[in-house]
């Protein structure tokens, strides 16, 4: 479950909120500026540690940890609800933290782990297509999984998993479409190359232009050409 360690917690500074030089400063003294909200309480502007932030974003549970943040002597419970990245260099530019009441129900996005050869692969030639890679679901903050496993051993071709064939439970409410499809097994398909001859065939086949519509393509763009000589040395007028 994505819950909160001992020492899982993120430390924030609270910073005087600005523009854009202001966020320039907080990054240049190492910091990532950040905003805390939720929980019926004002927003606030602070900066936390990117090697902390990178370190719940890159755990097992992700953005859907639950952490402490330390914030002016106290701790609450959070979670990151949102972060940008530069995008060439790669360096967190700005995070949003979300106050979470453990005892309120959350909608999160919990990320489909695929487990197993499917049949339909060995026995039958066939490729596994997964179509689904998150699923969207509400529960408590202490019942949020770290991702939902599919088995796909008995997948056959042509057979489809759907959301409706998760394990459900009473601590958990899918929102994802219960008719969604999250993977199956097809199989190859064959590029058709087409040939010099069928290509020559195809455009004989195909009816011609009536040639009082190909004369009047030529007319108005003799039309066209003979207007500016006619004119004279006027210039055109600019648009």
């Amino acid at each position: 479950m994505a819950t909160a360690t001992p020492s899982n917690v993120l430390e924030a500074q609270a910073r005087t909120p600005g523009n854009k030089n202001a966020a320039r400063r907080v990054r240049v003294a190492g910091k990532v500026p950040a905003v805390v909200y939720g929980a019926g309480k004002d927003a606030v502007s602070v900066s936390v540690d990117p090697r902390q932030v990178k370190s719940i974003l890159y755990s097992k549970t992700g953005h859907n940890t639950i952490f402490d943040l330390a914030l002016d002597g106290e701790k609450t419970k959070a979670m990151i609800v949102d972060w940008q990245y530069e995008p060439i260099k790669g360096a967190l530019l700005h995070i949003d933290l979300k106050r979470i009441a453990m005892d309120k129900k959350l909608t999160v996005q919990v990320p489909i782990v695929l487990k197993g050869e499917a049949s339909g692969v060995k026995n039958e030639g066939g490729i596994l297509e997964q179509i689904l890679r998150e699923v969207e679901l509400e529960c408590l903050p202490s019942d949020i999984p770290a991702s939902i496993e599919v088995d796909v051993t008995e997948l056959v071709l042509n057979k489809v998993v759907r959301v409706s064939d998760l394990a459900h439970n009473d601590k958990i409410k899918f929102i994802t479409d219960e008719n969604q499809p999250i993977v199956h097994v097809t199989t190859v398909k064959e590029e058709v190359v087409a040939t010099p001859d069928a290509t020559a065939a195809d455009a004989a086949a195909a009816p011609a232009e009536p040639e009082v519509i190909k004369k009047g393509k030529q007319d108005a763009e003799g039309e066209a050409a003979e207007a500016p000589a006619a004119k004279g040395g006027e210039k055109k007028e600019k648009k």
